[in-house]
């Protein structure tokens, strides 16, 4: 299957899904970031961008604690979603794009989370090297890793290929992922 067909399928799925995206996932979600944040020392400097931002649900967690918060999706349906979330918000913007090819210059985010993406990549590495590309050089990428997906040994040699140092790593048995904190050194 080539990337495309690949990312056109999730894109469908997303777009189908959208309007029920968060009664399906919102705990989930919504814990795996909070266990994020728990780790993260975020400022009123820093520059945050949500790849694969989905409804936009880190939006309200971290749009008062941060100067920016820019969430991309490749689906247009839930891009939709997202901006009603982050209406209230001066310090957030969401746009459509493809996470492996974001319309931003190099090292200029101070973090990005990648909640629930790597697994709907065609190639988790280049999606990972995107998110290095535009982060500062000791930024803090968070990524999950559905464990249907990635076996945890898989998922550590995926973040560490990509040139990830992992800080830490939660395997909690209450989550369908492995939530990673990882700096870009």
């Amino acid at each position: 299957m080539t990337q495309w067909k690949k990312k056109r399928q999730i894109m469908r799925y997303y777009d189908q899904s959208a309007a029920v995206y968060d009664a399906q996932y919102y705990e989930e979600q919504e814990a795996k970031i909070r266990v994020a944040l728990a780790e993260l020392n975020l400022t009123k400097e820093n520059l945050i961008l949500d790849a694969g931002c989905g409804t936009g649900l880190l939006f309200p967690q971290v749009a008062e604690r941060v100067k920016l918060v820019v969430g991309v999706d490749i689906s247009s349906r839930i891009v939709k979603e997202a901006k009603k979330r982050v209406e209230e918000y001066s310090n957030t913007a969401v746009i459509i794009a493809d996470t492996d090819y974001t319309p931003f210059p190099n090292d200029i985010f101070d973090a990005v989370f990648a909640v629930t993406l790597l697994q709907n990549m065609p190639e988790p590495p280049q999606t990972l090297n995107e998110m290095k590309r535009v982060t500062k050089q000791n930024a803090t990428i968070v990524a999950t890793g559905l464990k249907k997906a990635f076996s945890r040994k898989e998922f550590i040699r995926l973040l560490r290929g990509a040139g990830l140092k992992i800080k830490v790593l939660r395997l909690d048995e209450n989550f369908k992922e492995y939530v990673a904190i990882c700096i870009k050194s």
